[in-house]
C-alpha cells in the first residue's frame, strides 16, 4: 500500500503563489507516475500536472505557464509550485501516484489540502 501525505495548501490572495508538497510512503515501488488533481465544489476532479517516471511533464492548460510539478526521489516527494493564483485555481488538491504491480494498475490517492485564493 502506498500513503500520500499532501501538505501547503492556505489561503493567497489573488496573484500569490504557494507550494504543495507530497510525500509517498509505503511499498512505493514500481510507481509510473505521480500528479496532482483538483477539486471545487460542484466539479468534478481534473487532472492539474503530472511527473511519468522518465521525468515527462504534462499539465491541465488553464495551469501551463503558472504552475509547474518537480520532484526528490530521494525524499519521495513531489510538488507542485504554483504562481499567479487565480480565484478559479482554488480547490482541494490531491496527490495522485499510479502504481503497477503483479500486472495490476493502483491508483493511490492522498486526503487532499486545500488551497482558498481570494482578497
Amino acid at each position: 500500500q502506498v500513503q500520500l501525505m499532501e501538505s501547503g495548501g492556505d489561503l493567497v490572495q489573488p496573484g500569490g503563489s504557494l507550494r504543495l508538497s507530497c510525500v509517498a510512503s509505503g511499498s512505493i515501488f514500481n510507481i509510473l507516475l505521480m500528479g496532482w488533481y483538483r477539486q471545487a465544489p460542484g466539479n468534478q476532479r481534473e487532472m492539474v500536472a503530472t511527473l511519468d517516471k522518465g521525468g515527462n511533464t504534462n499539465y491541465t492548460d488553464s495551469v501551463k505557464g503558472r504552475f509547474t510539478i518537480s520532484g526528490d526521489s530521494a525524499k519521495n516527494t513531489i510538488y507542485l509550485q504554483m504562481n499567479n493564483l487565480k480565484p478559479e485555481d482554488a480547490a482541494v488538491y490531491y496527490c495522485t501516484a499510479v502504481q503497477r504491480t503483479r500486472g495490476l494498475t493502483f491508483d493511490h490517492w492522498g486526503q487532499g489540502t486545500q488551497v482558498t485564493v481570494s482578497s
